[in-house]
């Protein structure tokens, strides 16, 4: 028998490298794409153990599922942090930069 491409694990290579690059968008995105990506590649692993000679991309998958947690792990980072910095400062404050610099000062303690 030929040899076979896995069928997710280019898709699954693209999600962690997108999952990555949106983590400064609120964390919400790249936590999206993750999960999606590693549950793709959960399913190419499946494959893959069944018959593992019949396929030649497994090392894309592996890559590609260690970005979708990188990527994972980046947003819900960054989701904490603007999480912490509304419950800080307030949604007020990260609307308007004027108000957002007097609470630094004041928080930081600088006159």
């Amino acid at each position: 028998m030929e040899n076979q491409k896995l069928p997710n694990a280019t898709a699954v290579l693209i999600l962690g490298i997108l999952s990555i690059l949106t983590c400064c968008c609120y964390g919400i995105i790249s936590i999206v794409l993750g999960v999606i990506g590693i549950v793709l590649a959960n399913k190419d692993v499946k494959l893959y153990t069944a018959n593992p000679k019949l396929y030649v991309n497994y090392n894309n998958l592996k890559i590609g599922k260690v970005l979708n947690i990188i990527g994972i792990v980046l947003g819900a980072i960054y989701l904490i942090f603007v999480a912490w910095a509304v419950y800080t400062f307030g949604w007020d404050a990260m609307q308007d930069q004027a108000i957002l610099t007097e609470r630094l000062n004041e928080y930081f303690g600088i006159k």
